[in-house]
């Protein structure tokens, strides 16, 4: 890591929708103490106008997490921020890297590139009405925008109005003709962008995004970058969170087993199975967790049933085979 940054952003889990909601918070969280998690995104409509406590449910067990919010309406976004900080977030973050046609249409997300000077707007809004850092979210640019002039001019604008540290994914994104699946794999990584970026702007916290698939992918990033942000292989394999604090944040602590933080999550999991939360939703984090382990596929057959049969899954009934990974 660079020295003299902090530390608060060494080690990031990305917000993804459908994966990163208060379930998988917490189940991250008995992974990693240290872990920055991020929730999926919200706009900021839905928040000052509709069901918040529906969008902005968290256990007190998920800190640090930051709040992703969509907009582009400063006010709008400095209301739904002051919101969030109220329910307990500990950062807001500014979505500006979605490349959705949805999020285009709403007039947010990586299309807001293009208008440095808005999302300057936007950050020094929610700057002054919240405590907690505001952060941004981008790509490295947008279509044929994707010069090293235009990133640096952007990165200038969100600068100055005081944003706390900037997350970029090192990919640039194409709002016409790819899907957002597809832009995370089809234009190329460009990591050395980014380094560029961070070496730019010595002061401000650069976090990189997008390729990172292991912890080991982290060493060169980190050497460049004060931070790193993982999304997909967080979902896919989430038990690489338990080295997290031991190879980042130089804990000492015992790294927890798998069977320990199965325990943990099934006490959360049969406390919450009838309180009308998403039992899908609530079952989701654990079937990456024996990934590649002895029994892994009968694991998440047991799941399956568990669903299926609408009662809380138990850990004896519950693959053994894997235990032993």
């Amino acid at each position: 890591m660079l020295e003299n940054q902090p530390e608060r952003w060494r080690f990031c889990v990305a917000p993804m929708m459908k994966y990163t909601d208060t379930n998988f918070r917490y189940f991250a969280r008995l992974l990693s103490r240290k872990a920055r998690l991020y929730s999926e995104m919200v706009v900021a409509p839905a928040i000052v106008k509709g069901d918040r406590e529906r969008f902005l449910r968290r256990d007190e067990q998920e800190s640090p997490v930051a709040l992703q919010l969509g907009g582009s309406t400063p006010e709008e976004l400095a209301e739904a921020a002051y919101i969030g900080e109220q329910f307990g977030f500990d950062e807001i973050n500014i979505n500006i890297g979605c490349p959705s046609d949805r999020v285009q249409s709403g007039e947010f997300g990586a299309c807001l590139m293009a208008k440095p000077d808005l999302v300057a707007a936007c950050v020094n809004s929610v700057k002054q009405r919240v405590q907690v850092p505001v952060t941004v979210k981008t790509r490295i640019g947008i279509d044929d925008n994707d010069s090293f002039e235009f990133l640096q001019r952007f990165v200038e604008c969100v600068a100055a109005a005081g944003v706390d540290a900037i997350i970029i994914h090192a990919r640039k994104a194409i709002l016409k003709g790819l899907s957002p699946a597809e832009n995370r794999t089809i234009p190329e990584l460009r990591p050395e962008v980014v380094y560029q970026i961070s070496r730019n702007f010595p002061t401000l916290p650069v976090i990189i995004n997008g390729g990172l698939t292991s912890l080991a992918d982290c060493d060169t990033p980190l050497r460049n970058c004060a931070g790193v942000m993982l999304g997909r292989a967080a979902c896919a394999n989430p038990y690489l969170l338990a080295q997290v604090d031991t190879n980042f944040f130089a804990s000492t602590l015992p790294i927890p087993s798998r069977r320990e933080v199965l325990a943990q999550y099934l006490e959360f999991v049969a406390y919450h199975w009838d309180s009308g939360r998403s039992k899908q939703m609530m079952i989701k984090p654990l079937y990456g967790l024996f990934q590649a382990c002895p029994g892994a596929k009968q694991w998440r057959r047991d799941l399956n049933d568990a669903l299926h049969a609408q009662r809380p899954p138990r850990l004896e009934l519950l693959a053994p085979a894997a235990f032993a990974a």
